[in-house]
């Protein structure tokens, strides 16, 4: 699996600012949605490459598609959400990834 496939896009939620100040020590924190099949290893060398940053730790999740469903005038809408997997980075102390630099 090549390194670009790896990172699908990076996760920019109100939450994860929040969490990315809370860490002690200036560590920042980072989420990416990732490729389902790629492990931490391979999430890590990925970001290492991408961002020319330094991985301390990764922390991944898998997340489950919901089912949803709704009444039209017509018929009945039965539908799932996607399936993902989110990886979480936390990067060495004074590294950080400015998403915006290139805006």
């Amino acid at each position: 699996m090549e390194q670009t496939e790896i990172l699908k896009r990076p996760r920019l939620t109100e939450k994860m600012e929040y969490l990315s100040k809370k860490v002690k020590g200036g560590k920042e924190r980072y989420a990416f949605i990732v490729d389902g099949r790629a492990n931490k290893i391979q999430i890590a060398e990925a970001v290492e490459k991408m961002y020319n940053v330094q991985v301390e730790a990764v922390n991944t999740m898998n997340h489950k598609g919901k089912s949803k469903s709704r009444y039209t005038r017509t018929h009945f809408v039965q539908g799932r959400t996607p399936s993902y997997k989110k990886a979480i980075i936390t990067l060495k102390e004074g590294e950080i990834i400015d998403f915006f630099e290139n805006i």
